[in-house]
C-alpha cells in the first residue's frame, strides 16, 4: 500500500549530481510510486472505461542532469504511455501533481486536439467549474501557468492548440499540491486527490 510522502521524501530533488540523486529516487521514491500505481489501478480503468496499466518514469534517456521531478503514469497500453493521453501522479521538491497529459509523442495529435475542438462547448464548462483545476504550460511545471476558473472560455477551448502548436506541444492539467501539505497527508487523501481529479478530466482521457 502507498504510504504517502514524507518530508524528506521532497529532499530528495535537493541532492546534488546525477548518482546520488537518481540512487535516492530508485531506493526512496520509485517504490511509494509503484505502490501507488498498484492501489490506484483499479480506480483509473474504472475511470477511464478501459483495462489501465501503470509506468513508473525510469529516466532512461538521462545520463547527466538529474531529474528534478518523478511519477508514475497510467494508460490504456501495456507498451508505455507516451503515444497516448496519460494520467500522472509526479512528485518533485515543492509539489504533488495529479495531471491530465497528452504529450510531444502522442501517435495522433491532430485528431485528438481536432475532437477537442468538436466537444469544447460540452468539455469547457465541467472544466472551469472545477475548483483549483489548472494549466501547466509543461509536464515539469510545479506551478500551473493557469487556474481554469480564472480563464476565460473561449481561451480554455484553445488550449488544445498547445499540442500542435510546435512538435514538443503539450497539453497539461490538473493540480498542485505544495509539499509542505501533502507531506501531511494520508495514503487515504492521496487516493482521495488522485481520484477527485482524474474523474473531472475523465473525458479529455477518454476522447478520440
Amino acid at each position: 500500500m502507498f504510504p504517502g510522502f514524507t518530508p524528506s521524501d521532497f529532499k530528495v530533488f535537493d541532492i546534488p549530481g546525477f548518482k546520488p540523486r537518481m540512487e535516492a529516487i530508485k531506493t526512496r521514491i520509485r517504490p511509494k510510486l509503484e505502490a501507488a500505481g498498484r492501489d490506484l489501478l483499479p480506480d483509473v480503468a474504472r475511470i477511464g472505461g478501459a483495462e489501465a496499466f501503470a509506468h513508473v518514469a525510469r529516466h532512461a534517456r538521462r545520463t547527466v542532469n538529474p531529474p528534478d521531478d518523478t511519477w508514475v503514469a497510467f494508460a490504456d497500453d501495456k507498451r508505455g504511455y507516451k503515444k497516448h493521453c496519460h494520467f500522472k501522479v509526479a512528485v518533485s521538491r515543492g509539489a504533488v501533481r495529479f495531471l491530465f497529459e497528452a504529450g510531444p509523442e502522442h501517435a495522433d495529435k491532430k485528431r485528438w486536439a481536432a475532437s477537442w475542438k468538436r466537444h469544447a462547448p460540452q468539455l469547457v464548462p465541467v472544466l472551469r467549474r472545477a475548483k483549483g483545476l489548472a494549466w501547466f504550460k509543461n509536464e515539469h511545471d510545479e506551478t500551473p501557468a493557469a487556474i481554469l476558473t480564472d480563464m476565460p472560455a473561449d481561451e480554455v477551448a484553445r488550449l488544445a492548440e498547445e499540442l500542435t502548436r510546435t512538435r514538443d506541444g503539450q497539453l497539461v492539467l490538473g493540480r498542485a499540491v505544495p509539499a509542505e501539505e501533502a507531506a501531511r497527508w494520508t495514503p487515504r487523501d492521496y487516493a482521495r486527490a488522485a481520484r477527485e481529479t482524474f474523474h473531472l478530466l475523465a473525458p479529455l482521457y477518454r476522447l478520440t
